[in-house]
């Protein structure tokens, strides 16, 4: 059978980009092997894990389960667009840092996509809001004390000019 490959115009990072997909492949996939943006993770690839998450349209989603021709005319951020251009790094970024929040740093991608995507909708979220938010990410190392007070501390810490970008 063969599968002819579909034209997307999306955002990635905040750049604009056209590029052709095949129709099978998820966006995770095209992310990594099609774009070359590995610090999205491969872990599960069923959205059970979370090392996958982005932002999509504003919202984390498991890019394992987007098949990549329904990013056409999206709004995508990875892990690599959030530290700002000059490389220093994010206030939730600085946060997992300080906090020691990155054991093995494996679900370290998702866990900050996932802080992104709530703190875009609620920046003062309560602990169960903050807890339901990053539920769907798994870490290995069990460092989820770690991984909340960062979270606070990101809320606590940062405005709204910090997550701008991301709501374009």
């Amino acid at each position: 059978m063969v599968t002819t490959d579909v034209a997307v115009k999306f955002t990635l990072n905040g750049i604009p980009m056209e590029r052709d997909v095949p129709p099978n492949w998820t966006l995770l996939r095209f992310l990594r092997d099609g774009l070359g943006f590995t610090g999205t993770k491969c872990g599960c690839e069923i959205g059970e894990c979370g090392a996958c998450t982005v932002i999509f349209n504003g919202e984390a989603v498991n890019a394992c389960l987007v098949l990549a021709p329904q990013i056409d005319g999206a709004s995508i951020w990875t892990i690599e667009g959030v530290a700002s251009s000059g490389r220093k790094l994010h206030p939730i970024q600085q946060a997992f840092v300080e906090c020691d929040a990155v054991h093995c740093g494996f679900c370290s991608p998702g866990m900050v996509m996932s802080t992104v995507a709530l703190l875009l909708h609620n920046r003062i979220p309560s602990n169960a809001v903050l807890k339901e938010s990053l539920a769907g990410n798994l870490c290995r190392c069990t460092g989820y004390l770690q991984i909340i007070e960062a979270v606070r501390k990101a809320a606590e810490s940062m405005d709204d000019m910090h997550l701008e970008k991301f709501r374009r």
